[in-house]
């Protein structure tokens, strides 16, 4: 995934993989549910973002976003038609 939204070495890999665990420690602490792979994604932004903000694809980032907000109410309303015809039905 680091290809994809920006160039990573072994020094820029190892601090973005350092961040999503140090953020997925934090949340768990907090009690707070987080995705893997929305923490190792930001980080792997982040580290791209601290070399070179122009280094960063955008585009591709902007999708990710994207993907991640439809997920939820996605998922919700899939979960709503299937409890809805195993009411009607089964």
């Amino acid at each position: 995934m680091g290809t994809k939204i920006t160039k990573l070495n072994s020094i820029s890999g190892s601090c973005a993989s350092m961040g999503g665990a140090i953020t997925l420690g934090l949340a768990t602490l907090g009690g707070i549910p987080v995705s893997t792979t929305h923490t190792i994604t930001g980080a792997i932004i982040g580290v791209g973002a601290a070399n070179d903000v122009k280094a960063v694809r955008w585009a591709i980032t902007a999708n990710l976003f994207v993907a991640w907000v439809l997920t939820i109410p996605a998922a919700g309303l899939i979960a709503a038609i299937f409890w809805w015809i195993g009411t009607k039905f089964l």
